[in-house]
């Protein structure tokens, strides 16, 4: 009996719809506990390829979410993933990149790929992810979980992109490190990403693409929306470039301190605090364009909205993360 079968036999599914499955490849960007549910779901499926991109290794505080980890303590999670993936269905072809994703390999990454899942539940990675997306006609499954609660939804490839649905910094700045998570509740969120994924890719109806699922598992509350006829902002976005596109003439402004960052993203880069900016505060030259480096992203983004009512050029964001595979201070 196929592999395939149980599934196959849904009228939704059949031969034609595994067929498109094998021929897909997929683009999983994260490795964790949103990831760990999408490439078992989709290489259970058949899927064809996975590019699985995460630059993390794997930690002890991991495993109450991602437990395919278990035997793996130490090893960089995208070659895990991958190694799990082989074993449990060898007609999958897996490709681990143990890197972070930034707007420089954003094209290599995506080339050839028919989807792409965001499970890295970063800020900049989501945006960077959306904004290449919606111009290529990718389709973008995308979620984001924090204690107990979350959403999951299906942007850009043909729908709108998650800039018209959160076009503004998120209200919470916490993270799983320092507000926690339980596993049940971000294994639940990767697992609808991958249904989804497979649901675009057999073409099923209605789409995923333009709808958004919200879950509260704190009261076992779900809604739904469908977005879309939202419309993509009309003011020029703050966008995410990489360390490699920064030009000598930016005016670059490093926002942590020397403790946090002792080597700047830029040598020309300025120190300067989030606050510093606003109404009578330092502003690039005219034909300057502004780049704001932090770790994450957030800072650059409030600095940039402290910036943007004083100075009508362009602005630009730089979420400089170490890779922790080389940076022992992680």
């Amino acid at each position: 009996m196929s592999r395939y079968s149980r599934q196959t036999l849904l009228p939704e599914v059949g031969a034609a719809g595994q067929a498109r499955i094998g021929a897909a490849h997929v683009l999983v960007v994260g490795a964790g506990g949103l990831g760990v549910p999408v490439v078992q779901y989709l290489a259970g499926a058949g899927i064809g390829r996975i590019t699985l991109v995460d630059p993390d290794r794997v930690e002890k505080t991991n495993l109450h979410r991602q437990p395919i980890y278990g035997p793996h303590l130490g090893e960089p999670k995208a070659e895990a993933a991958a190694a799990f993936v082989r074993g449990l269905n060898p007609q999958v072809t897996v490709t681990p990149r143990v890197e972070w994703l930034t707007p420089a390999n954003m094209p290599d990454l995506m080339a050839g790929a028919d989807l792409v899942l965001d499970c890295a539940d970063s800020f900049a990675v989501s945006y960077t992810l959306s904004d290449t997306c919606l111009p290529a006609g990718k389709p973008l499954i995308s979620a984001s979980v924090l204690g107990l609660a979350g959403y999951v939804g299906g942007f850009c490839g043909g729908a709108p992109s998650l800039r018209a649905v959160f076009p503004d910094l998120p209200d919470s700045l916490a993270t799983c490190a320092t507000a926690g998570v339980l596993g049940p509740v971000v294994g639940m969120f990767g697992t609808l990403q991958a249904q989804m994924a497979l649901a675009v890719l057999v073409g099923l109806a209605p789409s995923p693409l333009g709808l958004l699922v919200r879950h509260d598992m704190a009261g076992f509350r779900s809604s739904s929306f469908r977005f879309d006829d939202a419309p993509e902002p009309d003011a020029a976005p703050h966008r995410f470039v990489a360390r490699a596109d920064l030009q000598r003439g930016d005016f670059v402004v490093e926002l942590r301190g020397a403790e946090e960052a002792p080597v700047p993203a830029a040598p020309h880069a300025q120190r300067l605090p989030v606050e510093a900016f606003g109404p009578g505060g330092p502003a690039p030259a005219p034909g300057q364009r502004a780049v704001f480096a932090c770790r994450t992203g957030l800072r650059a983004w409030r600095a940039a909205d402290r910036l943007r009512p004083h100075w009508p050029g362009e602005i630009a964001l730089l979420a400089d993360t170490p890779n922790p595979l080389k940076d022992p201070r992680r």
